[in-house]
């Protein structure tokens, strides 16, 4: 049996902190499924084709990995993905409480779903999409955060 876990989120964007969850997922599970939301909500910075072509380039050397995106409701996805694994990262203490929650409402939704939280490496520990994005839109250098080609989009995005 396959076994495969769904790492989803708005991926706006991608980080080396992502990366590195989904590389070291590559070794517990035989596919991960990086799962980007549409997100309307959030009202993502980068729309969601450029998050996916980004995301396929950052995994691209990831053979047991595919990038979908997807609207709607996550457990809904997990049903027509044949998943009942969610990845999840935990960066710090703040993370749990919002992750827990998640956790137990996919559950309440879909009681064969188990979510799995993976810390990241310490050197990506404060990384988020969220800083990666006010650095590149005030002019910073994001390239330590991010793949060149997601700190190329970066700053096309902020520079038109």
């Amino acid at each position: 049996m396959t076994t495969l876990a769904v790492y989803p989120g708005t991926f706006d964007p991608i980080t080396h902190g992502h990366y590195d969850l989904i590389e070291r997922a590559t070794r517990l599970f035989d596919r991960v499924v990086v799962a980007i939301s549409a997100s309307p909500g959030k009202k993502p910075t980068l729309d969601l084709d450029t998050r996916l072509t980004l995301a396929r380039d950052v995994t691209a050397e990831l053979p047991s990995v595919e990038v979908i995106g997807f609207s709607g409701l996550l457990t809904e996805m997990m049903a027509e993905q044949g998943a009942r694994v969610i990845l999840r990262g935990l960066r710090a203490v703040s993370d749990f409480e919002y992750e827990l929650q998640l956790a137990n409402m996919y559950r309440a939704q879909a009681p064969q779903l188990e979510s799995v939280f993976l810390t990241p490496a310490v050197e990506n520990s404060y990384i988020s999409s969220t800083i990666v994005r006010e650095i590149a839109k005030l002019g910073g250098d994001v390239s330590r955060l991010v793949h060149p080609k997601v700190a190329e989009a970066l700053k096309s995005h902020y520079n038109t």
